[in-house]
């Protein structure tokens, strides 16, 4: 359980909420496990499937509490809500800043530089907690190139200038990626990304566990009551969650490319658990995906401090935090939407 900025997130399993005068009450079968005032939140998103007791569900529909249903691994069911008074603006203002260029750039360039101080925080991590094992003098050439981009990106104000700032930056990143791979080199090595399909076994991880993030995100951006499929810095497609890729941007070296790396560092994952198809597809077998999805919910579980809020939190709430961030910065609350920057 963990209020965040005015939402309150129920993730224990198995509890069913309910009202006590004017107390959200969250109980496992007879024990109480925690009272909150209800006039505290803005919203309540609860993972599980123990239920909410009408009464409750009815006092946040005429309070105008937002009640978002998730599965236990986080994917985005129903949001409950009464009479609509703030969703339809918050979604207008997103509307109004994606039809416009220039505001679309104003908006996405904090979330590749966020991408970007995150990329060299990896980079420059790896030099020093393993000067011996790679190219330390490339690697710092990099880092100081990624420095001067962000420093370019903070000015832009065009989408396709950030475009090629981000892809440049990404290229100079994913040249040093093999390096980060310290076991397994027979069975595990980049050669560069390879999207549709995934033509190795590293590039077969990355792409599953940024399908797994991006559908995070889009849960998160979903409980907010922001549209995923419209985004900033990806334009509208149909079927595709633009804003969900957008705002995942931030988090896919400091959360996906780590977690993947520590999946092959630490032999979680071995080069047996592939299999290659006749296109030259490179997939997972049954058990090394079911191992994945197993490991990416612990990792989902682990407590970090969110270095904007300065509130511990744990990795799986990241993506609904940065949701609440877009979210009060296009409501005016925030003047600029600030990424997630790991430390």
């Amino acid at each position: 359980m963990k209020k965040l900025l005015n939402t309150l997130y129920i993730t224990t399993p198995e509890v069913y909420l309910s009202l006590d005068g004017e107390n959200v009450v969250v109980k496992q079968e007879e024990t109480i496990l925690k009272r909150f005032p209800l006039l505290n939140f803005e919203a309540i998103c609860t993972y599980g499937y123990a239920g909410v007791s009408p009464r409750l569900m009815g006092a946040c529909a005429e309070r105008g509490i937002a009640l978002t249903f998730f599965t236990r691994n986080g994917r985005y069911l129903a949001r409950v809500i009464g009479e609509d008074r703030g969703n339809v603006v918050l979604r207008k203002e997103q509307y109004r800043r994606s039809n416009d260029e220039r505001q679309s750039a104003l908006l996405a360039r904090n979330m590749i530089a966020g991408k970007l101080y995150n990329s060299k925080w990896i980079l420059e991590r790896a030099t020093r907690d393993h000067p011996l094992r790679i190219d330390v003098d490339r690697f710092k050439r990099i880092s100081s190139s990624l420095t001067d981009t962000l420093t370019i990106i903070r000015q832009v104000e065009d989408l396709e200038v950030l475009r090629g700032l981000e892809g440049t930056a990404a290229a100079q990143y994913f040249a040093v990626f093999d390096e980060l791979i310290l076991q397994q080199k027979d069975e595990f090595f980049f050669q560069g990304r390879s999207r549709r399909p995934p033509l190795d076994k590293v590039n077969a991880l990355l792409s599953f566990c940024y399908a797994l993030m991006a559908n995070d995100m889009k849960s998160a951006l979903e409980g907010v009551g922001l549209d995923a499929y419209v985004g900033f810095l990806h334009r509208d497609r149909p079927g595709r969650a633009s804003l969900a890729l957008d705002m995942m941007e931030e988090l896919r070296g400091i959360y996906v490319d780590r977690f993947v790396l520590g999946l092959i560092n630490k032999k979680l994952v071995s080069g047996s658990g592939f299999l290659v198809k006749e296109t030259g597809a490179v997939v997972m077998d049954d058990d090394t995906r079911k191992q994945v999805l197993k490991l990416w919910q612990e990792k989902k579980q682990e407590t970090i401090v969110h270095p904007y809020l300065g509130e511990k939190i744990a990795w799986g709430l990241v993506p609904h935090a940065q949701a609440l961030l877009l979210a009060r910065h296009l409501r005016g609350d925030l003047d600029e939407y600030p990424p997630f920057l790991w430390k």
